[in-house]
């Protein structure tokens, strides 16, 4: 029986991590809500894994929110995703584990890079300023993997994801990333008969989406992957790959889908004062597909899932 330790188990990655492990008979999941462990604090974590006998590790748990969250909290994005992964990280190591994902953000990459964007694209130019010193604590995640990897020979490795979306995301109507914002607000708007919903920014910048659950399958698979074959399709101690669909859509019509989905029939405005973020932000997930893995939901379908979830659950909603 393997021993695998999901950190953030409650989060929307680390739920959808934990419900396909649960098909796997072989696997023991381990998991600790904060008030049984937390990640913050060095101890309590070198303890946990001294004491655990830990197989495998996804790193799932982090501080994550939208543009306002970003610019309203930064001194908190970057601490807490710091010592999360520096604890959890290191701990792993002191204890044997051999086998860790970390997850980490398509922000990690430069504002301006060249799209769709490559690995190798990592540290080649200035971040976007909105998310920045998140984009930093997981650039350092990264590097932290590799030089665990480069210095103990482990095999720490590290997914990139697009924008996520899904089961158990966080629905707060500030707080929250773009999509269950808009799914909130136009259900909200139905529901109020509002006769139009304004959305932030022009409209214009381009985005990739990837359904919650398309990503667990592809951290499973990049987990269990064998050295051999992972390093064929990689870098030497590049250990992050990239996770995306390969196609993106412009916010725009990410907004009409959304309310087609909802069933939203009134008019949308965009608000071109407010921020748009990158201008596009396309990942090149073609390591990945040539290492087995390609997405299975569409973005409509996916959002629909979504909706539909969030309407079976509105008395869960995080924030």
């Amino acid at each position: 029986m393997k021993k695998v330790f999901v950190a953030g188990h409650k989060g929307m990655v680390g739920s959808a991590i934990v419900r396909q492990l649960k098909n796997q008979p072989e696997i023991e999941i381990v998991v600790r809500d904060r008030s049984e462990l937390n990640l913050l604090d060095q101890a309590a974590v070198a303890e946990f894994f001294k004491t655990e006998n830990i197989d495998q590790v996804y790193l799932a748990a982090a501080k994550v929110g939208g543009i306002i969250a970003n610019n309203t909290y930064p001194a908190e994005f970057i601490y807490e995703n710091l010592m999360m992964e520096c604890n959890i990280v290191h701990s792993a190591h002191l204890a044997g584990v051999n086998d860790l994902l970390f997850l980490g953000s398509s922000c990690i990459y430069p504002k301006l890079a060249e799209q769709p964007m490559k690995e190798e694209a990592l540290l080649t130019g200035t971040l976007e300023p909105t998310n920045e010193p998140y984009a930093i604590a997981k650039i350092a995640g990264i590097k932290l993997c590799e030089s665990y990897n480069r210095q103990y020979g482990r095999n720490y490795r590290s997914a990139m994801p697009t924008n996520l979306y899904g089961e158990n995301d966080n629905f707060h109507p500030e707080n929250s990333h773009v999509i269950p914002a808009l799914i909130r607000r136009f259900h909200e708007a139905k529901l109020n008969n509002d006769s139009e919903v304004v959305a932030w920014g022009s409209g214009k910048p381009m985005r990739e989406f990837l359904h919650v659950d398309d990503m667990a399958a592809a951290c499973i698979h990049i987990m269990n992957l064998d050295n051999e074959t992972y390093q064929a399709n990689t870098q030497p101690m590049l250990s992050h790959i990239n996770v995306g669909t390969g196609v993106d859509c412009t916010i725009r019509e990410l907004v009409e889908t959304v309310a087609k989905v909802v069933g939203f029939e009134g008019e949308i405005k965009f608000d071109a004062t407010k921020p748009d973020g990158a201008p596009r932000k396309l990942m090149d997930s073609s390591r990945l597909e040539a290492l087995g893995w390609k997405y299975t939901i569409s973005l409509e379908d996916g959002l629909a899932q979504t909706y539909q979830w969030f309407l079976n659950n509105q008395n869960k909603f995080r924030g």
